[in-house]
């Protein structure tokens, strides 16, 4: 086998000269040939290229299969709340440990989730079971499907694996910084929904966990919909918007803590210019460009989050009466806008209480001002930038049109966001300009409101995966707060599931 690293391409340029190349190292036809890792070098924009490390050999390799323990015995009563990444990563894992979970899901299957979120942005009628926060996939299956981390975990790799077995590009196994695109990941969800099922597993939708019943420390029966139903092991995992959850949660006991999250809006840029300012007019050779920016010049940390090149800004509510907004974006990132959070820390001390939940009420508040500020029916307040920075309000759109579907209204930043947020925007957004010189662009749009980037909430566990004092249940995820995206959310599952396994053994 030999290994090869350091190998370049110009933008524009064929793979087949990478297969060339090994060829005339091995001084032979290479029966083995894959990309181990592909990465961009724009740091020199006059000579961008690919970067690769790649493997070879004469003779076919074949890479070892992965082995699960099986469990022996009586089979353990283990339910699963949650189908989003953490949730259908569990699943995966107990089936393959030889356990057969109840899957259940408060939302709808993910081909009539879709109708609702439609139905949702033509007519302003919300689902608030069935959205972009709820149902089959999680809220991450209507975003960008980015599945870089910032965890080094040994279990990323299984998960980028797994993604591959259900249909995902197999380049997401290789690429510096992969994504699965929305289009994508749907057709993803189903076809593990379609290996959960045909192994035995079995998932309800529209499937809501109401209650819990623990005697002596230990779980002894969840209830769904008000029914109850035994069960030995209990996997959390409820996604970061299950906020009657947190409650019911809470009044049975479970121990919780406040979790800083951050909160701000979408920054909205024509994509073209986000091109050019990333790689000079070889954007035209390159995949639609991408940016991360984090400015300390506020009184708090501002940071760009879940950029979607060529993507949309997405009404993302899941309550009445309050603006919720997310970015999705397909697979080819085809669309003429690209968008971000822009996005500041919020601190403990902004919530105003020390409830576990104050952190819940503060979005709340956020997104029901947003959704007052621009006169309801769930439009989006939106300003320009260079209004915002001028201290103005906005009266007309110029280079950039928003691609939120339910609509916008102008309204400044300040009428739904707590001053310490728009105050740090107004002061990041010039000192990112100076590292990305579209970024600052007057005609960029700032859609409010984005609060909903990570929980607010942890609920707190051991290091057996337990929930603190209760025996049998599994807080896992990003809703529980030990997960930050598709990627670490769905390790975490995979650890909820070994940690069931081995109890079982």
């Amino acid at each position: 086998m030999l290994t090869l690293t350091g190998l370049t391409l110009r933008p524009g340029e064929s793979e087949d000269k990478l297969l060339a190349l090994c060829e005339r190292k091995l001084h032979a036809p290479a029966a083995h040939f894959r990309i181990l890792k592909k990465s961009l070098d724009a740091r020199d924009k006059g000579a961008i290229k690919w970067v690769y490390t790649v493997e070879c050999s004469k003779k076919r390799e074949q890479l070892p299969a992965r082995t699960y323990e099986k469990i022996k015995g009586e089979q353990p009563r283990v339910v699963i709340v949650g189908a989003g990444p953490a949730g259908l990563f569990c699943a995966v894992r107990l089936l393959r440990h030889g356990i057969r979970p109840i899957l259940i899901e408060r939302g709808r299957p993910v081909e009539a989730r879709e109708e609702d979120i439609l139905t949702f942005q033509r007519t302003g009628v919300l689902n608030t079971e069935s959205n972009v926060q709820f149902g089959e996939g999680g809220a991450g299956t209507f975003s960008d499907g980015k599945l870089n981390t910032q965890t080094n975990s040994p279990l990323n790799r299984e998960v980028l694996e797994t993604f591959v077995e259900f249909g995902a590009p197999k380049e997401i196994a290789y690429l510096s910084k992969p994504h699965i695109g929305s289009d994508n990941l749907k057709k993803v969800v189903a076809n593990i929904r379609g290996f959960i099922l045909g192994h035995g597993g079995r998932i309800f939708y529209e499937s809501k966990l109401t209650g819990v019943d623990i005697k002596g420390g230990k779980l002894s029966a969840a209830y769904i919909n008000g029914t109850r139903v035994e069960a030995d092991d209990l996997v959390l995992a409820i996604g970061h918007s299950a906020r009657d959850t947190f409650e019911m949660l809470l009044a049975n006991g479970f121990q919780m803590e406040q979790k800083e999250f951050a909160a701000g809006v979408r920054i909205e840029h024509l994509q073209e210019e986000i091109g050019r300012a990333q790689y000079g007019e070889a954007f035209r050779l390159l995949p639609p460009a991408d940016y991360k920016l984090v400015s300390h010049a506020a009184e708090r940390a501002v940071f760009s989050f879940c950029m979607c090149p060529g993507g949309v800004v997405i009404p993302s509510a899941s309550e009445d009466a309050g603006v919720v907004t997310n970015g999705m974006s397909n697979f080819a990132r085809g669309g003429p806008n690209a968008n971000s959070a822009l996005v500041v820390q919020v601190k403990r001390e902004d919530f105003g209480s020390d409830h576990p939940l104050a952190g819940v009420a503060f979005q709340r508040e956020m997104e029901r001002a947003a959704f007052r500020a621009a006169g309801g029916m769930f439009r989006a307040p939106v300003q320009l930038v260079g209004d915002f920075l001028d201290g103005r309000e906005s009266s007309r759109f110029k280079g950039v049109l928003p691609s939120y579907a339910r609509g916008t209204a102008f309204a400044p930043l300040e009428s739904y966001l707590p001053p310490v947020l728009a105050n740090s925007l107004r002061t990041a957004i010039p000192d990112m300009g100076r590292l990305l010189s579209a970024f600052k662009a007057p005609d960029a749009v700032l859609t409010g409101v984005e609060s909903r980037t990570s929980s607010p909430v942890r609920i707190l566990r051991g290091e057996d995966m337990q929930a603190a004092g209760i025996e049998g249940v599994y807080p896992c995820g990003e809703g529980c707060g030990y997960a930050g995206g598709i990627t670490s959310a769905a390790a975490d599952g995979i650890r909820a599931a070994c940690a069931i396994a081995r109890k079982h053994f």
